[in-house]
């Protein structure tokens, strides 16, 4: 691991932090690849309820792609979205904490994630129409799938420098606070995830993300519906409720 991208482990939350405040939090090669070696750790640990995705500083949550990689061809926008996709692929729930500015493949680490909670005053643009570049097309579908169309046209066609709390508005943001309420509320949100049933949550994830991408497939649906029907979660979340307490869910 290096030191520019960090992961903690809080019993069932993690954080994964991107450290390179010089650089606004941009992922070059070596950050890439740490993010891939973290992910499968990720994806390996049958415990983990929730993920927190953020930067480093109270001024950028990430700069997108680093640049000179990209021109020195260490980086691909290939292997960029091959990444992004690993975070969106991710069973479990994942938060983007925003603690700052968010820039060009920025955004997208932010949309892979399944919620997004930022700070007053940060901005979010995607310069790639200034510099004549055009977004790679699995970005743009990402974009799309979570934001609609009219969004995006303002992001990557218009080059449009937007404010959070606008953001917020137009549904890029599921809530907007100030930056010292930032912690308290991307906390409070993941234990709120922590306490719901995993197998509910990763079976709805998926077909929530199947259904964005057009890609559902029934029997899969039908078989996802079957495990959480007959598992000992759901008949714990019966039990809770008629005995008015908090459930103990075990994921099975």
């Amino acid at each position: 691991m290096i030191e520019t991208v960090q992961y903690e482990l809080n019993d069932t939350i993690g954080t994964l932090r991107l450290c390179n405040e010089p650089r606004h939090n941009a992922l070059g090669e070596g950050e890439l690849k740490a993010l891939e070696q973290t992910l499968a750790t990720i994806r390996g640990d049958s415990q983990l309820r929730a993920l927190i995705v953020t930067g480093s500083g109270d001024k950028t949550f990430c700069a997108g792609a680093l640049l000179d990689d990209l021109n020195s061809r260490k980086i691909t926008p290939e292997y960029f979205q091959q990444v992004m996709q690993q975070i969106a692929d991710l069973p479990i729930p994942t938060i983007a904490r925003v603690n700052g500015n968010i820039f060009g493949g920025g955004v997208e680490l932010a949309l892979a994630c399944d919620y997004r909670i930022g700070v007053q005053g940060s901005r979010v643009r995607v310069p790639a129409a200034a510099l004549g570049l055009c977004y790679p097309p699995q970005g743009i579908t990402r974009f799309v799938e979570k934001l609609g169309a009219n969004l995006p046209r303002r992001l990557l066609l218009g080059a449009e420098t937007i404010q959070a709390t606008e953001l917020h508005r137009l549904g890029f943001f599921d809530d907007v606070v100030s930056s010292e309420r930032l912690d308290e509320r991307v906390d409070e949100f993941a234990i709120h995830l922590d306490g719901l049933a995993p197998l509910a949550v990763k079976a709805m994830k998926e077909l929530i993300r199947n259904v964005e991408a057009g890609q559902i497939d029934k029997a899969r649906a039908e078989e996802l519906f079957k495990q959480c029907d007959e598992s000992a979660d759901l008949q714990e979340g019966f039990a809770a409720m008629r005995e008015k307490r908090a459930p103990g869910f075990l994921g099975r």
